[in-house]
């Protein structure tokens, strides 16, 4: 059986856009519910997930291991998986790693942009790699069953929480450095370490990790894709497309802001201009899965290998989350 999964989104969440993830054939979303919330906070996101769980319950429901996401396939639905992309809400008790677990998080950055109290961010002049609190948290995550994220971390960290952990570790959404120098975009060397630890790649749609932009054609996305097979393997690729469905310009400032600086910081790619970047024109929502179908057997990959992309490695990735 053949699965589509997308391994990041952070939209507005209403019923069109669930319908429009289920129009896309999606079986599994792993979704943002946390960038810079402490631990009531993400309570709150929680509550607001469970209202959207209740009135949308023939479309979605919450995943919580590979079972889920075998269900949903189905039973025609979406498996949502919780996220974190900052370690906020375990604040600086490792007690509630083992919390948010319960409560339904699957994937956690050790860091967003900047130094945490676990690892460093690609935004920061110096990496300091992974704390000594951060080591503590890589065997605390791998005891419980969350996956290490360490797509807006910096190259240092990512080494050694790769080397840390016990388990594969993920980086949801990103790309290849070689195609597009983006601050966030990875080095060959660490992705070749991590393919070789059984690790995945979650390749973004985001604009601002894209060569040219929103003007990125399907033909040049779907050549890095096949160079990145050629350098770590196809087994290790899918797609994190880094979707922002719908939100206000407003959320894009406080995702780079926090509640860490005054300054208006708009972030890497767009030239002191806020708000969100406009989505290349073949990848405008999920819907955009069929367009990449289209391009990945156009640049030669045959019909399994483009199932692994849009969906089966992320499943088999699944297979060692509990």
């Amino acid at each position: 059986m053949n699965y589509r999964i997308d391994n990041l989104q952070y939209c507005n969440w209403s019923r069109e856009i669930f319908e429009i993830n289920r129009e896309a054939g999606l079986d599994a979303v792993h979704v943002t519910v946390v960038y810079h919330e402490d631990y009531d906070e993400f309570l709150t996101r929680i509550s607001e997930w469970n209202e959207l769980f209740k009135n949308n319950s023939d479309l979605i429901f919450l995943g919580k291991d590979i079972r889920d996401i075998e269900k949903a396939k189905l039973e025609n639905k979406t498996a949502i998986f919780f996220g974190f992309q900052n370690c906020s809400p375990i604040e600086d008790d490792i007690n509630l790693v083992e919390k948010v677990h319960e409560l339904g998080c699957r994937f956690m950055q050790l860091t967003y942009n900047n130094q945490s109290l676990l690892a460093t961010g690609c935004y920061e002049n110096v990496d300091s790699g992974v704390t000594n609190f951060g080591k503590e948290v890589i065997k605390e995550m791998n005891r419980v069953g969350i996956v290490i994220d360490m797509s807006h971390s910096a190259e240092k960290s990512t080494l050694e929480a790769i080397e840390l952990s016990q388990k594969p570790i993920a980086i949801t959404h990103a790309n290849p450095s070689f195609w597009y120098k983006a601050k966030r975009n990875k080095s060959d060397t660490l992705l070749k370490n991590l393919s070789e630890s059984g690790g995945m790649l979650g390749l973004s749609l985001y604009a601002h990790h894209l060569k040219d932009s929103s003007n990125c054609k399907l033909e040049s996305f779907c050549e890095m894709v096949a160079k990145t097979a050629d350098l770590i393997g196809v087994k290790n690729i899918g797609i994190g497309s880094d979707l922002c469905l719908n939100q206000p310009d407003s959320v894009v400032e406080w995702m780079r802001n926090g509640t860490w600086t005054r300054a208006k910081n708009y972030g890497e790619g767009s030239k002191d201009k806020p708000g969100f970047p406009k989505q290349p024109d073949w990848f405008i929502d999920a819907r955009g899965f069929n367009s990449l179908e289209t391009g990945l057997k156009k640049i030669g990959f045959n019909l399994e290998e483009v199932n692994d992309i849009l969906g089966n490695n992320w499943f088999n990735f699944y297979k060692g989350i509990n």
